[in-house]
């Protein structure tokens, strides 16, 4: 039973559907919590795991964690679905994890949702230990060959990521299969000490407010409701009064236990059942608790981000995607922003991006749009990446949690990673009224490129321009914008000049000599065909005019800002 000399550690067990997660955490368990092992009426009718079932076993303590407050170490094992349409439960299961156990069955090596959660382990996790599973299923002249083929290609895999060092244990976790019922596991013994070796202390505080992770709640009878999970962050005691924001509602804690056993408080990293009364266990199947008034309701919000690389399709803006953050995943539309600032911040300014950039394409990389028109943003690698998330629905999360953004609704079939990007929460929005209230605080720009010619000089400190307009552009507006000419002269448009888009350029230094004699040697002549073009009019024509300038994209007043 656990006690005050227990040190508890999380370990996620992880991989793709029939690896073998459940009877690997079978095999390792001895004390069985109340989500486990696939009891779920839907996970035994499907023969999957359909929600994060929980199980425990204890160890003596290793000589490298002994401190003299512990003398037992429980490893608390989080065996995540494999399925593929419920990979948000597996991400909503990565952030209460200190260790992860990546599952692979030895006769398929990497599948796809292998890869998948091998992503969300290099998002969320520092420790990890590969399990080749199924190696009766390899016939005993071929299993050591086969066995290294695999160590060999995982390691490959690995090396490229923060696991390259990561332990790599064979086992056997239900030989037979499910039918041999009395075969004894093989391999777990040498696993178990891998995970001991492994372990690490988990940073733990039980100051701070209550942030609980509920993934099960159920009606006991004479008793009330117990929500099972896993405490984030600060303690809980009894007779504490906790909230469930997602409901608005306020419970007094009745009583605690860690694995059925009764106990008085409980500490951040604790794996807990928590009873209060007057609860309808319907209400919240998953969700946060927490101490009241510490979570906040959110409509939108800013996020730190990277985009994961094995993502093959493109990150765009004004793209939906499903962003999953505490244990709520909803439908948000993103907008991406970057600047070379280190921190979020409404006196900073950000350029707008059309795509999210991965740390590869972000070497100087010039982004045109191909109209010419349009964008000539430059995104190098000094830059931080920002989104806004607009959300479908709201959403209800701690301060600084992790976001993650995947396309779910991706084939279940297609071979395809589906998590795009990562982040972090850097800014909350909990007014509704966000897009009055935020958005025009919020200064994004596009950076605008437009290019003319000189069409003739009108004197010696002017020219007439083309070509930079449309023949119906409100020329007006442009007045008093600085442009800049090929020959390097600086100018300022006065005005439009006629009714075809033509305008007139003051040159307030003067023309260069060498750019009046290029624009004097045509004058004022007819339009001829262009075989007939002397000299003089090439040269006229070959003069670019060019106009920069930035536009925010939530400035109603659509201002055109030259810096």
């Amino acid at each position: 039973a656990p006690s005050a000399g227990e040190l508890n550690i999380n370990v996620g067990i992880l991989g793709h559907i029939d690896s073998g997660k459940t009877s690997l955490a079978k095999a390792l368990s001895t004390t069985a919590s109340t989500a486990c092992f696939d009891k779920n009426p839907q996970s035994k009718e499907r023969g999957i795991t359909l929600d994060l079932g929980f199980s425990s076993f204890v160890v003596d303590i290793p000589k490298h964690l002994e401190d003299g407050l512990h003398d037992r170490l429980q490893f608390t094992l989080v065996d995540c679905p494999g399925h593929a349409s419920l990979i948000r439960t597996i991400i909503g299961g990565s952030q209460i994890i200190d260790m992860m156990m990546l599952i692979i069955d030895i006769t398929k090596g990497m599948q796809t949702q292998t890869a998948e959660c091998l992503v969300i382990g290099e998002i969320t996790c520092s420790r990890m230990i590969v399990v080749l599973n199924k190696c009766d299923m390899i016939a005993e002249n071929k299993r050591q060959q086969t066995i290294d083929k695999m160590t060999k290609r995982m390691r490959k895999t690995l090396e490229n990521t923060k696991f390259k060092n990561a332990a790599i244990v064979t086992v056997a976790a239900r030989p037979g299969g499910p039918e041999a019922d009395d075969a004894q596991p093989v391999g777990v013994a040498d696993l178990i000490e891998k995970m001991k070796e492994n372990s690490h202390k988990p940073q733990r505080d039980s100051g701070g407010p209550l942030l609980f992770s509920v993934d099960h709640c159920f009606g006991i009878r004479g008793q009330g409701t117990v929500m099972t999970g896993t405490l984030l962050h600060g303690g809980v005691k009894v007779n504490d009064v906790i909230e469930i924001p997602s409901l608005k509602m306020t419970r007094k804690v009745k009583s605690i236990q860690k694995f059925r056993q009764p106990v008085t408080s409980a500490a951040q990293g604790d794996r807990v059942g928590v009873c209060v009364t007057q609860f309808d266990p319907d209400q919240l199947e998953r969700g946060l608790v927490c101490t009241h008034g510490t979570l906040q309701t959110l409509y939108a919000c800013v996020v730190s981000v990277k985009r994961i690389p094995y993502y093959k399709e493109n990150v765009a803006t004004k793209a939906k995607f499903h962003v999953t953050m505490g244990h709520d995943t909803v439908m948000a539309k993103v907008l991406f922003f970057s600047s070379t600032s280190e921190d979020f911040s409404l006196q900073e300014e950000f350029m707008y991006q059309e795509t999210l950039h991965s740390a590869d394409q972000s070497q100087n990389a010039v982004q045109r749009q191909a109209d010419g028109q349009s964008d000539a943003a430059v995104f190098n690698a000094s830059s931080n990446q920002w989104a806004l998330l607009e959300f479908e629905k709201h959403v209800v999360c701690p301060d600084g949690c992790l976001v993650i953004g995947s396309k779910l609704d991706t084939d279940i079939h297609s071979n395809v990673c589906r998590l795009a990007f990562y982040g972090q929460l850097e800014h909350p929005l909990i007014d509704r009224n966000y897009k009055e209230t935020f958005l025009p605080r919020l200064k994004i720009f596009k950076e605008k490129f437009r290019q003319g010619s000189v069409d003739r000089m009108a004197d010696n400190y002017s020219v007439i321009g083309k070509s930079l307009f449309k023949k119906e552009t409100k020329i007006d507006s442009f007045v008093n914008l600085r442009v800049t000419l090929s020959t390097g002269e600086l100018g300022v448009i006065e005005g439009g000049f006629g009714q075809s888009g033509k305008f007139k350029v003051r040159i307030p230094e003067g023309l260069a000599p060498s750019t009046i004699t290029a624009l004097s040697s045509g004058g004022k002549k007819k339009s001829k065909p262009t075989s007939q073009l002397g000299n003089g009019d090439e040269a006229k024509s070959s003069i670019e005019i060019r106009l920069k300038f930035k536009k925010y994209i939530y400035d109603s007043t659509n201002r055109m800002v030259q810096t």
